[in-house]
């Protein structure tokens, strides 16, 4: 059941309230799949799916526009964990999301750290699904 609308209104779902400028402070904005073939897997998802091309990193790395959300396709040179499906959400407090799923049942893999573009940390949650904090760095 839903009630309200976001926008700092209070909302009830199956009996619990939120208010909705209080939902969350981390916005899920990619899903990273690994590939040993960075050009069949990108010709792949864009001819098949017709997702265009954002960006590529070399030969190890590229972002597909998949709508509200982007899929990065990742080579092991450049996957958080190769192999798995990790969810890429991005925080202002990269450092501060790391230790809270540490905190709770999870553990840090890599980090926080920055890489060439921005902060950057690699956990599993209390179940081990794969996550990655991020944030832009500043130019």
């Amino acid at each position: 059941m839903r009630e309200g609308a976001l926008g700092g209104t209070e909302w009830r779902l199956s009996g619990a309230a939120f208010k909705g400028a209080a939902l969350s402070d981390h916005d899920i904005r990619m899903v990273v799949l690994s590939t040993d073939n960075l050009d069949e897997s990108i010709k792949f998802y864009s001819e098949t799916l017709g997702m265009p091309l954002k960006f590529r990193d070399g030969g190890h790395f590229a972002a597909l526009d998949g709508g509200s959300i982007t899929l990065a396709l990742a080579t092991a040179v450049d996957h958080p964990m190769p192999g798995q499906v990790v969810v890429g959400i991005m925080t202002d407090d990269v450092d501060g999301a790391a230790q809270a799923v540490e905190a709770n049942g999870g553990a840090i893999v890599k980090g926080p750290y920055d890489d060439a573009h921005e902060r950057r940390a690699v956990v599993y949650d209390h179940k081990g699904n794969g996550l990655v904090f991020y944030r832009p760095l500043a130019r």
